[in-house]
């Protein structure tokens, strides 16, 4: 019997451990993120349009986010639907929103690509690409978690912060909504932001 006790407390120390260890290895997305701060400085990109773009853009209006890559197989396509029916739940006050699709490979997201990705889900969400240079200086400015997986032969894929970033009026970070929420949470979230 006491063996039995002994064995269950190194399986429960040895528990703590892992899952101590799993948290410092997941990727930090939110680090040096505060609320009422920037989320990042300047950049300047281009739209799914062509067209200059820069952080002005996320001001003005309450502003929702999102990083990601258009041959991302679940967590992309899922992330851009949800918020196509967040925003529409939302009624009139979803008028008050902006909503941007920030690319994390820009090397085969152009902008026509990511127009024809963003748009074939979506008439509520603007695609942002540029020179990759300029993609991943911003990436890393907006403490966004990217990194490439090679696959056989050329093929490659992509890691990324999965969260959708909430931007108040002054283009200052408003809080998060996670993959896999619950979709009242994330609309009482948006209803929150631009009212």
């Amino acid at each position: 019997m006491i063996r039995l006790v002994r064995y269950g407390l190194w399986l429960a120390v040895a528990a703590v451990v892992l899952a101590i260890g799993i948290l410092f290895l997941l990727p930090q997305e939110e680090e040096n993120i505060s609320a009422g701060k920037p989320l990042g400085d300047s950049f300047q990109l281009v739209d799914f349009n062509g067209k200059p773009i820069t952080e002005k853009a996320f001001q003005g209006q309450p502003t929702a986010v999102f990083f990601g890559y258009t041959h991302c197989p679940e967590v992309c396509p899922t992330t851009l639907f949800e918020l196509d029916q967040w925003i529409a739940a939302l009624g009139t006050d979803g008028e008050k929103l902006k909503v941007y699709f920030v690319t994390v490979d820009p090397e085969r997201d152009t902008p026509d690509l990511l127009k024809d990705y963003v748009t074939s889900v979506t008439s509520r969400v603007t695609g942002i690409s540029g020179d990759p240079d300029a993609v991943r200086a911003m990436l890393a400015d907006y403490h966004i978690y990217f990194a490439r997986t090679d696959l056989e032969g050329e093929d490659y894929t992509m890691d990324h912060s999965a969260s959708v970033f909430l931007l108040n009026e002054a283009g200052h970070f408003a809080g998060t909504i996670s993959y896999g929420e619950p979709t009242e949470t994330a609309i009482t979230k948006l209803t929150n932001l631009v009212r």
